[in-house]
């Protein structure tokens, strides 16, 4: 049996219910290894398990089902009949569903269509099972990494004074799919001067000067897996004020890297490179979490957060991104994505984090 659906299996039965049925894309790529934007799984508890696709979706399904052991059905009319007919083939009378992402027209279609079944919530228990990613994952994810890192190094080499955010960010974009990246992470994120003190800012027309920071929030993604990092750097020169806010920023990421380790509370990570910047009255600066959890989805899993109840465990992935943004002057944010394997901590990136002055 396919790893991703024996979980889900061990999950039903620890419930006590008959079946699983899903619908959010990530958590479906999850159990048929691609992304497909509509269709049903449905995993019943003796591990019998259908990927409902209509006629868009067959042979990909298909394809990867030689993998994954789903039973793949292609709808003649309706998603609800097959769901039906299934859940009644199979005497389904309690039933789990996605209730933190499903739609409420879909839920409505579920609860009507399989009238008399039982309805229990998911939760975010698949999303803790995905939290913790198996070897294979970790693989795909180095490889999505790699691409991106490539890219980058690639796109440094155009990076000077008179282009557009705009002109890089879009050459970005396509030397990360010429180097094979299967989409992007995120809208990628290209920012200069003024414009780097926004942590989420456009790309837009502004022109890069000399004397600037460039900062680069991107990833690509391969077999669905994403990636993610953010470098900061400099356009033929830096002011000590830069390089000593870049020293700090980067300081506190390296605090916030060794904080991260499997039985240590996501809070306590984003203090302790919290800490860093406050020791220097910067903190105020730094304005949003450490950290976010990256697999399937971009932002999935735990956050380095101070409002976060939750405990890193082995086989978990998070960010680890501390910023300071100077309205209207400057920002910096640095930014890798590391790995608690079961032999320790990992940094999944490989790009250098000191100040590059190109």
């Amino acid at each position: 049996m396919y790893i991703n659906i024996e979980k889900a299996v061990n999950l039903i039965n620890s419930d006590g219910a008959d079946a699983l049925i899903l619908c959010d894309e990530a958590n479906m790529h999850y159990m048929c290894a691609f992304s497909p934007s509509e269709g049903y799984i449905l995993i019943l508890k003796d591990g019998t398990a259908y990927h409902i696709v209509d006629s868009r979706y067959t042979e990909t399904a298909l394809r990867h089902a030689e993998k994954t052991g789903l039973n793949v059905i292609e709808i003649p009319q309706l998603f609800k009949d097959e769901i039906k007919d299934l859940c009644e083939k199979h005497s389904v009378k309690r039933i789990i569903f996605e209730n933190e992402s499903i739609s409420l027209m879909r839920y409505n279609m579920l609860i009507e269509t399989l009238d008399g079944v039982e309805f229990t919530e998911l939760g975010d228990r698949l999303m803790r099972i995905r939290n913790r990613k198996e070897p294979f994952e970790i693989e795909l994810m180095k490889k999505a990494n790699s691409i991106a890192e490539k890219s980058f190094l690639e796109l440094l080499n155009h990076v000077k004074a008179g282009k557009t955010e705009k002109e890089l960010a879009a050459y970005f974009d396509y030397l990360m799919a010429k180097n094979g990246s299967h989409g992007l992470s995120f809208d990628t994120i290209l920012l200069t001067g003024k414009n780097t003190s926004m942590p989420h800012g456009v790309p837009s027309e502004s022109v890069i000067k000399e004397g600037d920071f460039v900062l680069f929030d991107f990833g690509a993604t391969f077999e669905g897996y994403h990636s993610d990092m953010t470098r900061t750097v400099a356009v033929k020169s830096a002011s000590d004020e830069m390089k000593e806010m870049y020293n700090l920023v980067l300081k506190a990421q390296l605090a916030g890297i060794k904080a991260f380790n499997a039985g240590e509370k996501c809070a306590d990570v984003y203090k302790a490179a919290y800490e860093v910047l406050d020791e220097k009255n910067m903190a105020q600066f730094f304005r949003h979490g450490l950290g976010h959890g990256v697999g399937l989805e971009i932002h999935e899993g735990f956050n380095a957060s101070p409002r976060s109840n939750d405990t890193y465990e082995t086989g978990n992935v998070s960010s680890v991104e501390p910023g300071i943004y100077l309205p209207d002057r400057f920002g910096i944010r640095i930014e890798d994505v590391c790995y608690l394997s079961p032999r320790g901590r990992e940094n999944l990136s490989t790009v250098t984090k000191e100040l590059i002055i190109l």
